[in-house]
This record gives structure tokens, C-alpha cells and sequence, in this order.
């Protein structure tokens, strides 16, 4: 291909994969997304990466001007310096401070979770019955949705209502 013709995709492949991923990625960040949007995140982000590439190559005497502005040296060592600090390891387990209490209310077997309901051990066993799902007193919302944390969430607030 012919520098020409590949200017001619360099810089819609950047604009539309930079579209889908800011879209995808603030759905990602408010839990708004869907399956296909977190894959599309994902394997689309790769031909992201190529276009930004294609992009720089087929305008590499430009972008090494931005290495000679002090402003412009700083704002990349900024993001340069948080990429590195995104390698630290953190002593929080298990992701989203919020998600690991959900994940222990959701553990929690029936008879625990009663008291936080305002009811009995009997009343969250006929609130379930209620959802249609049976359920014995030593049994979580985890396991009777099978370890699925949306849907033993789900099932959380249906036994609050």
C-alpha cells in the first residue's frame, strides 16, 4: 500500500476506535456495559493500538516535535508515571472496596442474612419461594445462584422489596 492510501485510513481507524473505546470504556466504568461491550473493549482496543501506530508512523516528523515543548514533555511524563504506578501491586484483594462487602453479604448463608432483611430465617427462606428459588437455611445467595454475582445481587434487592 501506497503512503497516500494509507493516510487515507490512518486517521478514520484512530477517530472510530477511539470512539468505541471511550463509549465502551465509560460504560465499562459505570457498570452500564454489556458482554459484547467489555469484548468489544477489549479485541477492538488492539486495532486501536494499530491505527494509533499507523497514525504515528505516517506522521512521525510531527509528533517528534511535541518532544521538544516542555508542556507537552510534562503532560506524557505524567501518564508515563501513572502507568507505572498502575504496576504496583495493592494490598486490597478482591477489587472495588464496595463489591467485597456485596460479596459477603451475598455469602452469607440465609440464616446470617435474615436479621439484615428484618425478618427470620423462615421469612427470607419465603421471600426466595416467593422468587422461585428454594433454599435451606445454611444455604448463601451465592450459592443458590450458582457463584453469579449479578444475579445473587439481583436477588438481594428482590428479597429487601
Amino acid at each position: 500500500m501506497s503512503t497516500s492510501t494509507l493516510r487515507k485510513y490512518a486517521t478514520p481507524l484512530t477517530i472510530g476506535s477511539f470512539i468505541l473505546m471511550a463509549v465502551t470504556g465509560t460504560l465499562m466504568f459505570f457498570h452500564l456495559n454489556t458482554t459484547f461491550n467489555k469484548v468489544a473493549h477489549e479485541y477492538l482496543g488492539i486495532v486501536m493500538i494499530a491505527a494509533v501506530v499507523l497514525h504515528l508512523v505516517l506522521n512521525w516528523r510531527a509528533f517528534t516535535t511535541y518532544f521538544k515543548r516542555p508542556l507537552a514533555m510534562c503532560i506524557m511524563g505524567i501518564f508515563i508515571l501513572a502507568l507505572g504506578l498502575s504496576f504496583i501491586p495493592s494490598s486490597q484483594k478482591g477489587g472495588r472496596p464496595e463489591f467485597g462487602a456485596v460479596r459477603m453479604v451475598i455469602s452469607a448463608p440465609v440464616s446470617t442474612l435474615a436479621p439484615m432483611l428484618g425478618t427470620d430465617t423462615q421469612g427470607v427462606i419465603d421471600r426466595l419461594a416467593a422468587q422461585d428459588v428454594a433454599a435451606t437455611p445454611d444455604q448463601s445467595l451465592s450459592d443458590l445462584t450458582g457463584g453469579e454475582m449479578g444475579k445473587a445481587a439481583a436477588l438481594l434487592v428482590a428479597l429487601k422489596q
